[in-house]
């Protein structure tokens, strides 16, 4: 997931709706005329933010949105339909405009508007390209959202941490409520199941053509990152043809499954909380202490008492041990947030919780109102008809053991059960399988990888160049993802390619 740019908005009052026509444009898949060649309504932005966190981007001078309409199932494209919200920044420099430049923050199940009006503002991109932001099917402002838990039940879940009961009976208990919020999924997102069975890459890829079309544009320039990394390389497999250029930073490997992804990003956040405990190491006020050989032993002395003396934060709410960990995965995404995660460490030792509740609440994206955005049961609902479902008890229980082993760090110090997630229990059938993309006739896009992602490996970068044959640029650091967050080597090597559609030399690094 990408964490949300801090770069400030101008504000601008509200604009007058105007209606454009500019498609089809491209190839028109038979039956969906009426949605290729769409007029899009282009209107104030304000309306379409649904956290707290985006009301000021959405609020930026120069942004407007729409509502594209697509089909609820391509297969039945006569059918019921559904919107997709769409955000443009237009390019600043008209008569040199190339396209319009398409964003995906990752996720799965974030929201995608705010995201194209920040970086719009990054960089001379938007002098030569509309800033596209959309709100993938199911999410934000895109109607139906995917619910599963009302803020009240969220909040319950984090406090309870269930899952540290091993025993026979805490195992029924945690496949119980997986099976309860799977059912609550289907009963509380619109059009039910049929939602829940066309919610998938696959889907969103469809709506990514739609939307280059309704826009005007021949040929797709997309930015995705992360997540977004998949639907871009899914969008490569299944329309080869219509890619001007992709950058793709912070790669998802199409060729994992889910468990060997999640292992992957087990090793992954251990050796960004090693590299926290080298860099903390070299402060006096370091939570973990000086020796970096006992932090790993001083950080669980810090969260295991947790499990059964969670840490009240006097808004009626207590910091649970898996608040405690989530807070701490956030603040490991990046460095920038390292100084905060040491404060929240502690404030632990104090028998605090404000920070570490504060990041926590920033992962979940809980809102000062106490109001959750549905990121959270977007990304459950996408995962589960991405992938096929685990149902084999013998392999939850050495995914389990491999997770604890590949990131010591997070060990609860409990056993590995076998208790199956809601994936398990989802109500419609897998809509994708993790294969190697067949991508003939795509021109060469650029990935960028980080060589300490924690959340989405180096390697997998790699992979992913090597699969859709394209250039591989390395960023050298730890956090994740890294193309228009600040480092002029990365942001100048993927804004000549996007611009001029020159990769960098192979082999090219750059570092922080």
């Amino acid at each position: 997931m990408l964490l949300a740019l801090s770069t400030s908005c101008s504000t601008a009052g509200p604009i007058a709706p105007v209606t454009e026509r500019k498609g089809p444009a491209g190839v028109v898949p038979t039956g969906l005329d009426r949605y290729y060649g769409q007029p899009l309504t282009w209107e104030d932005c304000a309306p379409y933010a649904k956290v707290d966190a985006d009301r000021a981007p959405l609020r930026a001078k120069g942004v407007q949105c729409a509502q594209l309409t697509v089909p609820l199932d391509y297969a039945t494209p006569s059918g019921e339909t559904i919107t997709v919200g769409v955000l443009r920044k237009p390019a600043t420099e008209p008569d040199n405009r190339i396209g319009s430049l398409v964003v995906n923050p990752g996720g799965p199940g974030v929201a995608g508007l705010a995201t194209a009006a920040r970086l719009a503002g990054v960089g001379t991109l938007n002098k030569r390209f509309d800033f596209v932001g959309f709100d993938p099917r199911g999410t934000g402002s895109s109607e139906p959202a995917v619910r599963c838990l009302t803020d009240a039940e969220r909040d319950a879940e984090r406090a309870e941490d269930d899952e540290l009961d091993t025993t026979p009976a805490g195992v029924a208990k945690v496949e119980a409520d997986q099976k309860d919020y799977a059912a609550k999924c289907a009963e509380r997102t619109g059009k039910g199941v049929a939602m829940l069975a066309n919610i998938g890459t696959r889907d969103v890829v469809r709506d990514i053509d739609v939307l280059r079309s309704a826009l005007g544009d021949q040929k797709l320039t997309y930015l995705g990152y992360s997540y977004g990394t998949r639907i871009g390389s899914s969008y490569a497999e299944a329309f080869p043809a219509n890619v001007r250029a992709m950058v793709l930073d912070g790669a998802v490997d199409p060729t994992q499954d889910a468990i060997a992804e999640l292992v992957a990003q087990a090793e992954g956040f251990q050796q960004a909380f090693d590299d926290f405990v080298a860099w903390c190491g070299q402060r006096q006020d370091c939570a973990l202490g000086r020796d970096g050989t006992r932090a790993q032993a001083r950080y669980q002395e810090l969260v295991r008492p947790l499990e059964t003396r969670p840490i009240e934060t006097g808004d009626g709410r207590r910091l649970s041990f898996s608040d405690a960990t989530t807070g701490v995965t956030q603040a490991l995404y990046t460095e920038d947030l390292w100084e905060l995660l040491n404060t929240g460490l502690n404030e632990l030792r104090q028998n605090r919780s404000r920070t570490l509740m504060s990041l926590a609440d920033a992962y979940l994206e809980r809102g000062k109102d106490g109001r959750y955005s549905t990121t959270q049961d977007a990304f459950a609902a996408v995962r589960c008809v991405d992938d096929p479902r685990v149902t084999d008890r013998a392999e939850v229980l050495d995914a389990q053991r491999r997770y604890k082993a590949a990131a010591p760090f997070l060990d609860d110090g409990k056993p590995a059960t076998d208790a199956l997630d809601a994936c398990a229990f989802w109500p419609v059938p897998n809509t994708g399988t993790p294969h190697l993309p067949q991508v003939g006739g795509l021109p060469p896009v650029l990935v960028v990888s980080t060589t300490g992602d924690p959340a989405t490996p180096y390697d997998a970068g790699v992979v992913l160049a090597k699969a859709l044959g394209g250039g591989l640029l390395t960023y050298e650091a730890t956090q994740h993802t890294a193309f228009l967050q600040g480092d002029k080597c990365v942001d100048d090597a993927g804004t000549r390619y996007l611009v001029d559609l020159a990769l960098p030399a192979a082999g090219t690094r750059c570092s922080a």
